[in-house]
């Protein structure tokens, strides 16, 4: 499993060396977008609004607008110093609170805590203390340049960091329009509702519940390849001859350069012979 982050995480005057694993994975099938004329795959190119031109990477520097078309220019190497700084640091759990503390908003991205060399000992002591006490630590650390909130739990027998977001990322919820006031509710409306909500209630298992419209859509896929009914992609035109076109082409040309200079002589030399 590949690693995304290695570093080490502590509380109180214990440090343990971690690694972080994803733990979830994205399984949405990515469609490419052609060109319905000849089946060629689309690409995007990155043009400078301003002087239309296409940009190379090493043409384009980060910048953060703090007004209408007003910039304050970052280079590479202050990021990287930032970004180092923080790295650099051990994260350190901060506080112990409870999982139910938190809600479901908050939560980001889940990853599986590893301990890296020599942390066995210390990682048992911790997901010991945390199954015990029934608590979560929380913790910041700094994964692909973006300080991030995390929580550490247990998960089966192994820790889970779970990226979680700052209180000023989460929107408010007084800014949703169109929530309307609670109006009177009918008594037996409310109880066929909740007469409902029993007869549906049971024990969650995920393991039930698949993602019908992928499995569709992979079988729709699947029967077009089985009835060939494939598209293949126009291949681009090379506009350079190939090396032994070129070498062929070359050696043609120097041969008939050749015949033509020995040609000259010779006529020249039957003129004298005549004259």
């Amino acid at each position: 499993m590949h690693t995304v982050w290695k570093g080490s995480i502590s509380f109180g005057l214990v440090n343990i060396p971690v690694k972080l694993h994803t733990a979830t994975e994205n399984k949405d099938i990515k469609l490419r977008q052609l060109h319905k004329e000849c089946n060629t795959p689309i690409n995007y190119q990155k043009v400078c609004s301003g002087c239309k031109k296409e940009v190379q990477s090493e043409d384009i520097v980060k910048a953060y607008e703090y007004s209408k078309n007003k910039f304050v220019v970052l280079d590479d190497e202050e990021l990287e110093k930032l970004k180092k700084e923080n790295e650099d640091k051990a994260v350190e759990i901060i506080d112990f609170v409870k999982l139910e503390e938190i809600d479901p908003i908050y939560f980001e991205r889940s990853y599986f805590m590893a301990p890296d060399s020599g942390g066995g000992k210390a990682y048992s002591l911790l997901r010991k203390a945390l199954m015990e006490s029934g608590k979560i630590g929380v913790a910041k650390i700094m994964i692909r340049s973006k300080e991030q909130l995390a929580v550490v739990r247990v998960f089966e027998e192994l820790l889970v960091m779970e990226t979680i977001h700052f209180p000023d990322e989460v929107r408010s919820a007084k800014d949703v329009p169109n929530i309307p006031s609670e109006p009177a509710v009918v008594q037996k409306e409310l109880e066929t509702a909740l007469m409902l909500v029993d007869q549906l209630t049971t024990t969650f298992e995920p393991e039930k519940y698949t993602d019908d419209y992928r499995t569709a859509l992979m079988e729709l896929i699947e029967e077009k390849k089985t009835g060939k009914q494939t598209v293949t992609a126009t291949e681009k035109q090379s506009t350079a001859p190939s090396n032994v076109t070129d070498l062929m082409s070359a050696l043609q040309a120097s041969l008939d350069k050749t015949k033509k200079k020995k040609a000259v002589p010779r006529k020249r030399a039957a003129k004298a012979k005549t004259s």
